[in-house]
Formats: C-alpha cells, sequence, structure tokens
C-alpha cells in the first residue's frame, strides 16, 4: 500500500540459534543501539503441542 494513509513498515529481526550462545545478550545491545523493542518467544510458547525436547 502506497499513500498518505498507509501503514508504517518496520523491518522484522529474528535472532535465532542454539540454547547459551548470547542471543539474549545480542538482542538487548541491538535494540538499544537501534531503538527498537523485543519480542521474546520461546521454543515452547511456539511449538506448543508438539513434542520436541527443550
Amino acid at each position: 500500500m502506497k499513500g498518505k494513509n498507509a501503514p508504517a513498515l518496520f523491518p522484522i529481526l529474528a535472532l535465532v540459534g542454539p540454547t547459551a550462545v548470547g542471543k539474549t545478550s545480542l538482542s538487548i545491545r541491538l535494540a538499544r543501539e537501534i531503538h527498537a523493542e523485543i519480542i521474546n518467544l520461546d521454543s515452547v510458547q511456539l511449538y506448543r503441542g508438539l513434542d520436541i525436547g527443550s
């Protein structure tokens, strides 16, 4: 959508990786640097109802 009343679009960054590699620390530093919000989603929330080893 283009035009005067079009909603603003923002990039979405996804920081993913294995446990204990520093994702949280990096995401906090990055969010502060670019003035962004952090949305945290744990694998248990993402795969609710599926049998995974988490």
